[in-house]
């Protein structure tokens, strides 16, 4: 997998412009980790194939965990050849192994490729009808067992989906990667459904967004803003500090990664209940003061 990645020139190009302009002790650094690194180490140090899959898959489990939870969904929209959902189901294993918690793997997709643009809002200057077609059948016999495959219109697998979706296995990472306006409409459907079916913060990585001619009138862009507009109690944005969490920085994904907070969820309105009280020391108060506690571990299911 790794081989067949680095012999593209595409890919060489994103390692020169995302990771040779990274600081010299750190590449250095994360060879050890590589070579003896856990699974959590080399996703933090980005060192694993689809890391904005890896991120958003480690980043639910641990919400799930945190959330008394011991499993969690994992969703591709847009399969295409279905690399993605094959990377998707090898990092949920990995991750499951990491942390414990179960992960459901799921895609969507036509299956028949892009179909016709509806209007400059789909980016016809990018994309055609036919485009990123899927061969069903040698798709459906790479995939390992669990990871299901939705075939069909989004308007149609997507209420079949949140009708039947669980509760204690709730939507965790979603990728989204439909390229048109008119496609991330309907993918976004799956991000309101009953607030059980997802964690309180869902993590979300938009693929259409990096381009030049990208823009906030035009294809995902568009389609989230409306979306916001829509659906006062789920919020999907940016995390504008999230770079600052991550060892190397200058990786394009990190501004592809963005976080549904899911307003309505019943642990939204949960007090942020502790063993301790937090308290913060005055080093300018010359009386004797507790120790500071900032962040005192909540009680498990909290």
């Amino acid at each position: 997998m790794l081989r067949s990645k680095l012999a593209k020139r595409r890919v060489w190009r994103r390692v020169f412009l995302e990771r040779l302009t990274e600081p010299l002790h750190l590449n250095a650094l994360s060879l050890l980790v590589l070579g003896f690194g856990s699974y959590r180490s080399k996703t933090a140090w980005d060192l694993v194939v689809r890391q904005p899959y890896a991120f958003g898959a480690l980043e639910a489990a641990d919400i799930a965990l945190a959330s008394g939870l011991s499993a969690v969904t994992l969703i591709e929209v847009g399969v295409a050849s279905g690399g993605g959902l094959l990377n998707l189901a090898s990092i949920a294993d990995r991750v499951s192994n990491e942390t414990g918690v179960r992960c459901e793997v799921h895609g969507f997709d036509s299956g028949a490729g892009m179909p016709a643009a509806v209007d400059y809002r789909d980016h016809p200057d990018l994309y055609q009808e036919g485009d990123f077609a899927m061969d069903e059948v040698a798709l459906r016999a790479a995939l390992p067992e669990g990871t299901k495959l939705h075939l069909g219109p989004l308007s149609s697998t997507i209420p079949r989906f949140l009708a039947d979706a669980s509760f204690s296995a709730p939507v965790g990472f979603v990728a989204l990667d439909v390229d048109y306006w008119s496609s991330t409409v309907d993918a976004l459907e799956l991000l309101k459904g009953q607030p059980e079916s997802y964690l309180p913060r869902t993590v979300v990585y938009v693929d259409d967004v990096a381009l030049n001619e990208h823009n906030s009138a035009a294809g995902a862009s568009l389609a989230i803003r409306e979306f916001n507009e829509a659906t006062p109690s789920r919020r999907l944005e940016r995390h504008a500090f999230l770079e600052d969490r991550r060892i190397f920085r200058n990786a394009a994904w990190i501004k592809q990664t963005m976080f549904l907070h899911v307003l309505d969820h019943p642990r939204r309105a949960q007090p942020a209940v502790v063993h301790t009280k937090r308290h913060m020391e005055n080093p300018y108060l010359g009386a004797p003061q507790p120790k500071e506690l900032f962040h005192p571990r909540r009680p498990p299911g909290r």
